[in-house]
């Protein structure tokens, strides 16, 4: 079943001579349960297309809808409904509020929306990341793989369809990210929640199932993932893990 659908999109910023094309026509459909990763090296268009996803920004032209609501003609309040409503976030720079505890950082979605049975809601996602007894612990007296887990607990609290995840592990040591992909393939498995990343990590790549190669605001290649491919001539060397 198709969870998100990209259709023709382009993002343009500027006018006439001085307009860049960050996406150009991209056309892309995502499948509930995906673990997918949009690759590419650094002006390549991957943050722009997972922001207009993310509802974060709307595109120039073409059209996307999430979990069958179509975003891109919604004004500011609706689209902060789909993103309440519908997806979760992860940062590369985690984004705890530093004078929270990890369980209030995790409530937080629930507080604001005035739904009930926050703390037991975030203590149980902070004990399935691993951080059984950290929920009061705030950030500052936290590793940066475990603030990276309260970041991927927060994601999950609302049970949205769909998590992106922007430049996940750009932050950690190599085995702390290891340890933070494995874990978002365990939630993928048990609960179904697609994730849609952007990475120019080789950690991520081996991970996820499918690789979108874009260049250039285009897609080059869509391919299986498990491999690292070489961003910086992308789309057309692999190199091996």
């Amino acid at each position: 079943m198709a969870l998100c659908e990209i259709n023709n999109v382009t993002k343009t910023y500027g006018e006439g001579a001085a307009q860049v094309h960050a996406v150009k026509d991209v056309t892309l459909t995502i499948e509930a349960g995906e673990f997918t990763a949009f690759v590419g090296p650094s002006g390549s268009g991957k943050t722009t297309l997972l922001n207009q996803v993310g509802c974060l920004d709307k595109p120039t032209s073409g059209s996307i809808s999430i979990d069958g609501v179509g975003t891109s003609g919604l004004g500011d309040k609706a689209l902060s409904q789909v993103r309440g409503d519908k997806i979760g976030f992860i940062f590369q720079s985690y984004n705890l509020i530093p004078v929270l505890t990890a369980a209030e950082n995790v409530e937080l979605a629930l507080t604001l929306a005035k739904e009930s049975g926050g703390r037991a809601r975030a203590v149980e996602l902070l004990n399935e990341v691993g951080l059984e007894g950290l929920a009061d612990r705030r950030p500052n007296q936290l590793s940066g793989g475990q603030q990276q887990r309260v970041a991927v607990a927060r994601a999950l609290v609302k049970r949205p369809a769909l998590v992106i995840a922007d430049e996940p592990t750009a932050n950690l040591d190599s085995a702390s990210g290891t340890q933070i992909l494995n874990l978002m393939r365990e939630l993928n498995a048990k609960h179904g929640v697609t994730f849609l990343f952007s990475t120019h990590d080789p950690m991520v790549m081996e991970h996820a199932r499918r690789i979108v190669v874009l260049r250039d605001g285009e897609v080059i290649e869509d391919r299986a993932g498990g491999e690292a491919i070489s961003v910086s001539n992308v789309g057309v060397a692999a190199v091996k893990a």
